[in-house]
Parts: structure tokens; C-alpha cells; sequence
């Protein structure tokens, strides 16, 4: 078992990484929380692989469990379930001392996290992710949200469990597509640090190579993430570089209608970035290159999807307008000098058509 302690202004807290940690759930559990009610949200994949084990190791601890299931999906990051979800604790009498465990990927945690975070002003939250992606990003942080038409995440709230149980065994029953979706934002936060983390990426050569490095891997992306949100918990400042891709990411990912998944819009973000800044002059061009090859190793996307008329450079813009990361009247973009090396920089919002232009030129 892997140990990283989270300790932020008001709360302190542990991430567990720990090999079959599902069927150790209820001792991990008691460690943090009296037995009481616990609504454990999932979704229609994952339920069907882990809800029973889940209930059954919190029942033995002598808790009383409430399995709230989601449709499988982005789709249900939304007002709609929040309402859903917050009606069926009401009407199971959930209180103040009871609490939510999100048994899922970053859907499940996002909404969840973001259901406990407003229901009687908060209560307890557990983070069990099962995805990869889950596991190196979003459980990780306090960071809750839902989405809107015009973009991804936009009502949310910083909101840190009380423990985050990550099981490197879940990721088993993860198909190839979503395992290497994950990989995408590993190379992403190995990119942000380099050194050593940015070799151990070397040998992955396929979707495969991915799982017997698996456990290695979430530790370092976890305590990098930890080391950044603990001196930067409500992203005022350097938590603002792990959304390196995500500017274009997130805005292809909407466009793209659910024909993209979160990391490989981010794979995709990855790469158009460092083209971008290469275009401007403010980066080498051989970047390009070096997080390219790591992402095709996996076989994910690093080109915009011109097939998609959705994904119009004009839509990207106006996407763009909605980010999170808009301050007055620019929009603050993350990019990489060097791998390890990475930097902020305000564009304006007027400027943003032009400064985009080059990534619709022919490649």
C-alpha cells in the first residue's frame, strides 16, 4: 500500500493506493468514519462490476448502504441528476453524519463530489475511482463540477474528501480505449514534471504495456498532484498548469458530442498546444514531436478532428469564451518550454480567432 497524505488549509486527508483495496473497503473505511449511512453512487458500468462487493464490505463494517446508480456518461454530469440524486438522499433521511462514497470514473466523482459538497451544506465524501483516468486526476484535488451546453465544468465547487481509495486491480476490467483515454492525462502530468517520471513513459509502447506499470505510474502522477493542490488548492496559481491540453481539450471534447472521451481530448489539447506555441515562437518545435510519440504509443488522437464539421475553428473560439480559465478579458493558457518546463500565458479574448488561426492550416 501507497500512502500519500493531502493537507490543505481546512482538511487533511490520505490517498491509498492499494492492490484488490475493494475487498478491503470497510477496514479502510472505519479508519475515517463512524458507522452510518452511505449513499454509494456509481453508474451503469460499474455498478454492474463492483456495487455488490462495495455494499457487501460496507455492511460487514456495520454500515447502512444505499446504492444511487447514473447513466454511464458524460451526459450525466448535469442539473438533472444532481436534482435526482440529492431527492433520493432526502428521502432515505441522509443527515450531516452520513456521507457518499462515488464508486466510479470522473463522472461518477465529479457529480458525486459535487452532490455532497451541497447537500445540507455538506457531508462526508470517499472517492473510490476505477478508471485510470479517475485515479491520476480527478479524484484527486476537491475539484466538483457539472456541465453546461456551453462547456465543460462551469458549476462546481472545491470540495476534498475525507479519503481517496485508489485500486490498480479495477483497472482490469477497463476496455482498451478507456485505459489508454487514462494514459492520456499521465503524460500530461509527466510532462509537467519530467525527469525520471518522464522516462518511466518511455517503455509503454502499447495499450498493454499500460497495466503492469499501472500502479507506478498513478503514484507519481497522485503525489505530483497532491504536492501542486496543496500549495494551490482553489487553482489562484500554480494548480493552473495541470490544465496543460485542456484549453483545446475541453472545447473539442464538447464539440465532439460524446464522440470523444475527456482524455483524448486532452491527448489531442496536448499536442495542438505545443503546435501552437511552436507557430508563435514561444516553443520548440521538436516538442511537438516528443509528446506526439508518447500518445500515438497507446493509439491515441493528437490531430484536431477535421472530420467533425462541429469542430470548426469558430466554435472552438466561441467554446473557448466559456473557460473557466478566462480572468477580465484574456484567457490564460498553459504550455511547455521544455518537458518539465511548463509556463503560463494570457491571450485575449479579442485576439483568440487570430491567435488560433494556425492550427486550422493543413498539417
Amino acid at each position: 500500500m501507497t500512502t500519500i497524505e493531502v493537507k490543505t488549509r481546512i482538511k487533511q486527508y490520505q490517498i491509498k493506493i492499494v492492490a484488490d483495496g475493494l475487498q478491503q473497503l470497510g477496514s479502510l473505511v472505519t479508519a475515517v468514519w463512524q458507522p452510518s449511512q452511505v449513499a454509494v453512487v456509481t453508474d451503469s458500468n460499474v455498478g454492474l462490476h463492483y456495487a455488490q462487493l462495495v455494499t457487501d464490505e460496507l455492511t460487514a463494517a456495520g454500515f447502512k448502504v444505499l446504492v444511487l446508480t447514473i447513466p454511464a456518461g458524460e451526459s450525466s454530469k448535469s442539473w438533472q441528476q444532481v436534482q435526482l440524486l440529492i431527492e433520493q438522499l432526502s428521502a432515505a433521511h441522509f443527515s450531516r453524519s452520513d456521507g457518499i462514497l462515488a464508486l466510479g470514473g470522473g463522472v461518477v466523482g465529479d457529480l458525486a463530489g459535487f452532490v455532497a459538497s451541497i447537500y445540507m451544506r455538506g457531508i462526508g465524501l470517499i472517492q473510490v475511482p476505477t478508471s485510470l483516468l479517475a485515479q491520476v486526476d480527478s479524484s484527486v484535488g476537491g475539484k466538483t463540477a457539472i456541465d453546461l451546453p456551453t462547456g465543460k465544468n462551469l458549476v462546481g465547487s472545491f470540495y476534498q474528501p475525507d479519503l481517496v481509495i485508489i485500486d490498480p486491480t479495477t483497472l482490469t476490467t477497463l476496455p482498451p480505449r478507456m485505459l489508454a483515454e487514462g494514459y492520456g492525462e499521465v503524460v500530461k502530468c509527466a510532462a509537467l514534471v519530467g525527469g525520471d517520471f518522464w522516462q518511466a513513459l518511455q517503455p509503454i509502447s502499447g495499450v498493454a504495456a499500460i497495466l503492469p506499470a499501472a500502479p507506478a505510474l498513478i503514484a507519481a502522477s497522485v503525489a505530483f498532484k497532491a504536492q501542486i493542490v496543496m500549495a494551490d488548492e482553489q487553482e489562484q496559481g500554480q494548480r493552473q498548469r495541470l490544465n496543460l491540453g485542456h484549453t483545446i481539450g475541453h472545447a473539442v471534447e464538447l464539440l465532439a458530442n460524446g464522440q470523444l472521451m475527456h482524455g483524448e481530448a486532452v491527448a489531442i489539447g496536448l499536442v495542438q498546444v505545443c503546435r501552437l506555441f511552436a507557430a508563435h515562437d514561444l516553443a520548440p518545435a521538436s516538442l511537438v514531436t516528443t509528446i506526439k510519440s508518447r500518445l500515438m504509443a497507446v493509439g491515441l488522437p493528437t490531430e484536431l478532428p477535421t472530420e467533425l464539421p462541429a469542430v470548426s475553428q469558430q466554435a472552438v473560439v466561441a467554446v473557448m469564451q466559456h473557460d473557466k480559465k478566462v480572468h477580465g478579458a484574456a484567457l490564460t493558457w498553459v504550455y511547455l518550454t521544455a518537458i518539465g518546463q511548463p509556463q503560463l500565458f494570457p491571450v485575449a479574448i479579442k485576439d483568440l480567432n487570430d491567435w488560433l488561426a494556425t492550427l486550422w492550416v493543413a498539417v
